[in-house]
């Protein structure tokens, strides 16, 4: 059976300016539909049975959005509340209601990759967690993975010199993994996988075709050039 996804759709969408002032980035319409739509429509393509939304800036609409839904999933919805956790720890707290091993991506990526591929080298691997990678060149953005026989390292926050590749925005991870991080201080995702990665704990899929996301100007022309092909 497929893992359930959780998509990751708290941001604020800073660098979008006006055109998120309003509107939380995931609900931005792209080719007259919500991106969440397009989200969604995907993984449901993709066999994908149980969508965990975790929201945060304006995540009421997110909700309405959801209740008002006509794609075959289901959907949870969660918010952090009040108190920022960060993209970590918003997964910490919704552990209960997930199972053993879960993707998780972002709410401004679409990706456009074979999910079932990577769960399968997931559990070959034996490894507590997959990062998909691609080889960027600081292209797309700045690189923070290093590739070391057979071995990966990552680091968003330090990168270091022959860092060629970067995280493409899927993931899987065992909630054991969580262990060593607790909810009193806020923690972002790129902690987690750093963390595994100098453990030794941490597996990747290296995937050829490029990622899209609408997390900025330029990257919300290039989805809807993509999605309009």
């Amino acid at each position: 059976m497929i893992f359930p996804v959780i998509i990751l759709a708290g941001g604020k969408a800073t660098r979008l300016g006006k055109i998120a002032k309003n509107t939380p980035k995931s609900l931005i319409k792209i080719n007259n539909h919500p991106f969440l739509y397009h989200q969604l429509i995907y993984l449901e393509k993709q066999g994908i049975k149980e969508v965990i939304i975790c929201a945060g800036h304006l995540g009421f609409k997110i909700k309405k959005f959801i209740e008002k839904k006509k794609i075959n999933l289901k959907i949870k919805y969660f918010n952090d509340g009040k108190k920022l956790l960060g993209t970590g720890g918003a997964i910490k707290k919704i552990l209960p209601f997930v199972k053993n091993d879960f993707f998780v991506m972002y709410g401004d990526s679409y990706l456009p990759i074979n999910f079932r591929n990577v769960q399968k080298l997931y559990i070959n691997s034996k490894k507590l967690g997959l990062i998909t990678i691609y080889k960027n060149k600081n292209k797309l953005d700045k690189s923070n993975i290093i590739l070391k026989s057979g071995n990966i390292y990552y680091d968003k926050f330090k990168p270091i010199k022959g860092m060629h590749y970067i995280d493409y925005g899927l993931n899987i991870l065992n909630k054991s993994v969580f262990k060593y991080f607790n909810l009193k201080k806020k923690f972002d995702l790129a902690e987690v996988l750093n963390l595994i990665s100098k453990k030794n704990l941490l597996t990747f899929m290296l995937v050829k075709k490029r990622f899209y996301e609408i997390g900025s100007l330029h990257g919300i022309k290039d989805t809807e050039d993509f999605l309009n092909k």
